[in-house]
């Protein structure tokens, strides 16, 4: 498509099939028509697994508790998304854009990629990755197809208006950029505060593309506690226990523009809503109160090498922790679907009023 998405009409009905809501246990329709993501590894379900890339997860014990088996989400289960997507009322979880198919892109893609970053170089070490301008790129590959199943750009435009769109990335650009001297400048060439705002300018670049072609609804997904990580913890924390205060302040200053970038773009874009998931926050509850969550571990990947099985992901076959179900962490980077289904949660309904900014997920759906 040659021109970019600037108007919409209204009047589109779209038409689902009804679903056994397993939540409520009525039969209901998907909230909206269809959801997109953008993000890393904490929700990447097997577009990175033919990439030529150290950043896979398709093979055991990933996937351990997810239906299937291994897909290449780097869980024991389900993700942050794919709980999102459940309380959005979808059947099936989003495919991501490696194989996804024909009309199966109406229900909405998943582009994200592990290692990814907002620069393009974040994550080089590990290989191959599709950082967040080519996410992009891969989307709007994805609304020419949608117009031309659909018909023309303004019925497209119409449909799309109506989907969610989250974006999760920033992660890999404090863990696999800013805090690794060893192969990136970064860290020596910027401030945490300069950094941030670099950071959220080129960010802000990718989204207003995303607006551009069509997205209207759109989730921006803060950056987590690092920091906590049984990685951050094996490699800098004296006790193996103690947050690293110097990662999570860097996290925090990135999470309060983004923040801040929600209103820009509410002010700028009065046609679209853009709302923050305070995904920080929301950790911060799980690590300080972790048996509220039915948790009792919180500092040690339930499989991984080393300290805290914090040196590197698991290993393929490797025998994980029995309880992974009281783990935070899966391995020593990302959450146990245990805590993922607290955070998707949280994110599409807010328990709290800072889980969310200005509204949560719920509401932005009624839109």
């Amino acid at each position: 498509m040659g021109c970019e998405f600037k108007k919409f009409l209204v009047g589109f009905v779209v038409v689902v099939v009804p679903l056994l809501n397993l939540d409520y246990g009525v039969l209901a329709q998907p909230q909206v028509p269809c959801y997109f993501i953008f993000g890393d590894s904490l929700v990447d379900n097997g577009n990175n697994n033919n990439l030529n890339s150290l950043a896979k997860a398709n093979y055991l014990p990933y996937g351990i508790d997810f239906p299937g088996g291994p897909t290449g989400r780097f869980s024991n289960g389900r993700t942050t998304v794919d709980v999102i997507t459940e309380q959005l009322g979808f059947d099936r979880y989003i495919p991501p854009y490696s194989r996804v198919r024909g009309r199966d892109i109406l229900r909405g893609v998943n582009y994200a990629s592990a290692a990814a970053g907002i620069r393009e170089e974040t994550g080089q070490q590990l290989g191959a990755r599709i950082p967040f301008s080519g996410q992009v790129n891969n989307y709007i590959n994805t609304v020419r197809q949608i117009v031309n199943i659909l018909g023309d750009e303004n019925t497209a435009a119409d449909y799309l208006s109506k989907c969610i769109y989250s974006v999760g990335l920033g992660s890999n650009d404090y863990l696999n950029n800013y805090f690794m001297p060893l192969f990136y400048s970064t860290g020596r060439q910027y401030t945490p505060e300069q950094y941030a705002d670099v950071l959220i300018q080129q960010y802000a670049q990718q989204v207003q593309i995303l607006y551009n072609y069509g997205a209207r609804k759109l989730a921006l997904i803060g950056v987590g506690q690092i920091g906590c990580s049984p990685n951050a913890l094996a490699q800098n924390s004296p006790d193996g226990r103690t947050c690293v205060a110097r990662i999570n302040n860097a996290n925090q200053l990135f999470n309060d523009r983004l923040k801040a970038l929600v209103d820009n773009f509410n002010n700028q874009f009065t046609d679209a809503r853009f709302i923050y998931i305070n995904a920080y926050g929301i950790f911060q509850d799980l690590i300080s109160s972790p048996s509220s969550f039915g948790l009792t571990v919180t500092n040690v990947g339930c499989c991984g090498v080393g300290r805290n099985n914090g040196q590197i992901t698991c290993l393929p076959l490797q025998t994980p922790c029995a309880n992974r179900n009281q783990h935070l962490f899966w391995d020593a980077f990302h959450p146990a679907e245990s805590a993922n289904i607290v955070i998707g949660r949280r994110s599409y309904s807010a328990q709290k009023s800072t889980d969310a900014y200005p509204i949560d997920i719920r509401r932005l759906a009624q839109l």
